[in-house]
């Protein structure tokens, strides 16, 4: 289909409810294209609970300390040292939580290992409201800056990127931030806000993955680079909800997306392609309206796996350390709906699930550590649920 073409799709209109509009995709446990699940006996792995957090959303480490720095959707931003202290950074910028929305994602800028933390680079998203009763993502550039008694906050906070338009509702922001293994590229992946159409028109952000430079400015040969803002931002598009982006070891992107009920999807991410959301997909709309399948569709990019029912993934990163090496090159994924992990090898541009692991609450967050070890964010609340997990391998039977 060509893009004009795919542009005047903007007027299309799906058949569905308000309360289906209003959902997100999220379910019991399911049972994706290939069963492989793991009794919490047969996991090969230990769970160490470290922390206990108020509805953490993101992490990342400070690769030169080991630090750990968590997002909480209501608008904080913790820390926690190799020692154990935890400590909260000022300077956060204000968020319209409520719904899916709150405080994002935070990741520090490539390159800076130093062993002191004084001063890093940072980016973060959050819902930010706007007039009217509506509110989109933003994604702000700051300094983080520390002093040797761990008081932390940011300073200099520039937002470099806003979701267009503000719309009303408070779901599918998506917002997640991941850079280019070469650090040239900022991608960050825009939710259709539970409005559909947009992800289709190219007259917006929504329902798209972003590709920026460091500064926010769109990034130079974007497939629609010759066009008016924010068309010139966009890297593929026919997007839903976008909530883990990572690079494998090939230095190739994908994308973890949520589907409707049925289709969660993760896609190999290729510039300028259409991956079909809201006209094609491997589940149903909310009340019960089916919509026509990927393979209805070969001009519209295809999953490489895709679950039904759903697994209702957080986000995911691709294994590279040695504490697992038969999970290397792997995708580790956090589910809510398992609720644990879900483990997928890639083959070229297909997948298939390996094996799930069962946890004992929703997986928001599942990041590498600098120590190789696997560690991970509960979605809720603490003290019932919202825990910094550690994992590490199982002791070897004797």
């Amino acid at each position: 289909m060509s893009v004009v073409a795919d542009m005047n799709l903007r007027f299309f209109r799906p058949l569905l409810s308000t309360a289906a509009i209003l959902l997100a995709s999220c379910g019991h446990a399911a049972t994706g294209e290939k069963t492989g699940a793991a009794t919490p006996g047969d996991a090969p792995f230990s769970v160490e609970r470290i922390a206990g957090f108020d509805e953490p959303w993101a992490m990342d480490f400070d690769r030169g300390t080991g630090i750990a720095f968590i997002t909480e959707r209501k608008g904080h931003l913790r820390y926690r040292t190799p020692e154990g202290q935890i400590g909260t950074v000022g300077g956060v910028p204000k968020v319209d939580y409520g719904g899916q929305g709150g405080l994002g994602d935070f990741i520090f800028a490539p390159g800076q290992t130093s062993s002191k933390l004084d001063k890093r680079v940072v980016y973060l998203s959050w819902a930010e409201a706007g007039t009217h009763d509506t509110r989109g993502a933003a994604v702000g550039r700051a300094n983080l800056v520390c002093t040797a008694q761990m008081n932390c906050k940011v300073e200099d906070l520039k937002v470099i990127w806003r979701q267009v338009p503000k719309v009303t509702g408070r779901g599918h922001y998506s917002h997640r931030l991941a850079f280019s293994p070469d650090g040239r590229y900022l991608f960050v992946s825009s939710g259709e806000r539970q409005k559909f159409t947009p992800a289709q028109d190219l007259r917006t952000n929504l329902g798209k993955i972003i590709r920026l430079l460091p500064d926010g400015a769109p990034a130079p040969g974007n497939p629609f680079a010759d066009k008016p803002s924010p068309t010139n931002q966009i890297w593929t598009y026919g997007h839903r909800n976008v909530l883990g982006l990572a690079f494998d070891p090939l230095g190739r992107l994908w994308g973890l997306e949520h589907g409707p009920k049925g289709g969660d999807e993760l896609n190999l991410i290729k510039p300028g392609r259409n991956y079909g959301w809201p006209l094609v997909s491997n589940g149903d709309n909310y009340d019960g309206r089916p919509i026509p399948r990927h393979s209805t569709r070969p001009d519209l990019a295809a999953p490489a796996i895709s679950w039904n029912p759903v697994i209702a993934p957080g986000n995911f990163i691709f294994y590279t350390g040695n504490k697992f090496p038969a999970w290397k090159g792997q995708a580790l994924i956090a589910s809510f709906a398992v609720p644990g992990i879900v483990r997928v090898r890639i083959e070229g541009e297909k997948a298939s699930e390996e094996a799930r692991y069962s946890l004992d609450n929703r997986i928001r967050q599942i990041v590498q550590g600098p120590d190789d070890a696997i560690w991970l964010l509960e979605d809720g609340p603490a003290p019932e649920s919202g825990h910094l997990l550690r994992l590490t391998p199982a002791p070897a039977a004797n």
